[in-house]
């Protein structure tokens, strides 16, 4: 009889997690490729104000697909792509560690929009970039608009969150971790 203590649920989800590749990974650039452009076109139907931050952007992160799972400690992982005037430059993991009170399992994606040359330079030459003071989240206020009057002009990252879909709540980047990868 395997007894389930919060350390094995821990490293189960933990493996579990860090396991679940997302759908993507075992095609490498291809499939995240694939993956971002239908993120894109999803976000930019639903929530028509972030063509423009698109727009205004020096290059933007999009990771389609953020799997997070916790109970009581857990962690997020997905994979997405750094684009840079629509053109994909590089490939990039998003981990995440967690800890307090939460119970369940969530998916949603996200886009960083990097609004200045310098915060663009900043991420990319960083040896893993953590999401923190400088990000500000734009939020919808007029029922499926984004739009750059949610945030202001010196926020030198806004990030949108979208498309959850699950049983945990918050979809909070802070303490999110982004490295480079090869797919």
């Amino acid at each position: 009889m395997t007894l389930i203590t919060r350390r094995n649920f821990v490293i189960g989800a933990a493996a579990t997690t860090a396991a679940c590749g997302n759908g993507i990974g075992s095609n490498g650039g291809t499939a995240i490729d694939s993956r971002v452009a239908n993120t894109l076109n999803y976000m930019y139907n639903e929530f028509p104000g972030t063509q423009r931050l698109a727009e205004n952007a020096a290059g933007m992160l999009v990771m389609p697909l953020v799997t997070k799972a916790g109970f009581g400690i857990g962690g997020a992982f997905g994979r997405g792509a750094l684009l840079i005037q629509d053109v994909t430059v590089d490939y990039y993991s998003n981990t995440q560690a967690t800890i307090g009170i939460q119970i369940g399992a969530q998916q949603y994606a996200h886009v960083l929009f990097f609004m200045t040359e310098d915060a663009l330079l900043k991420f990319r030459r960083s040896a893993g970039w953590a999401a923190g003071a400088d990000l500000e989240y734009a939020l919808s206020d007029r029922g499926a608009n984004i739009g750059v009057e949610s945030t202001t002009s010196s926020s030198p990252v806004v990030a949108v969150v979208f498309g959850q879909a699950g049983l945990l709540a918050g979809a909070s980047l802070e303490g999110s971790k982004y490295s480079r990868i090869i797919p």
